[in-house]
């Protein structure tokens, strides 16, 4: 009776050894890539320009570089500074998808101290992102001679 009861264990165990090997070795599907977003999605590769520690007078340019990730045009209705020591300047054309665009701001360093601006972006975006807060950071340190 012992051996009997030994030898259905014992098959018992290899037929689960041998049913775990086959399940590890099934191959995995890999997984379905989400659609594209219906109508236009702007993604933006950064939101924050960090001009660091510069000196009075010193290039002031930036650049934010977006991709339109949806499925259609998108457009870039307004880009606006929170004061005037911040220019902002964009691509006005459609973006299409799949493309990139820019947003280009100049802030004037000839104004000593912290840099703390904020540039708000208007577009057809959908997703709860058609209006986007951009930020520029950084301090102008009085110029050397």
């Amino acid at each position: 009776m012992k051996k009997i009861l030994y030898i259905l264990v014992l098959t018992a165990f290899v037929a689960g050894s041998a049913n775990a090997q086959q399940n590890q070795s099934q191959t995995v599907e890999p997984p379905v890539s989400a659609p594209a977003v219906e109508g236009p999605k702007i993604e933006f590769l950064n939101t924050v320009h960090d001009y660091g520690q510069i000196e009075q007078g010193a290039n002031g340019e930036g650049e934010f570089k977006f991709r339109n990730v949806g499925s259609e045009a998108l457009i870039l209705s307004n880009v606006s500074a929170s004061c005037g020591c911040t220019v902002p300047s964009w691509t006005r054309e459609p973006v299409m998808p799949g493309e990139y665009g820019s947003i280009k701001v100049r802030y004037d360093t000839h104004r000593l101290g912290h840099i703390g601006r904020a540039i708000t972006v208007h577009s057809n975006s959908v997703d709860n992102t058609e209006r986007v807060t951009l930020r520029i950071a950084g301090n102008v340190n009085p110029k050397t001679n």
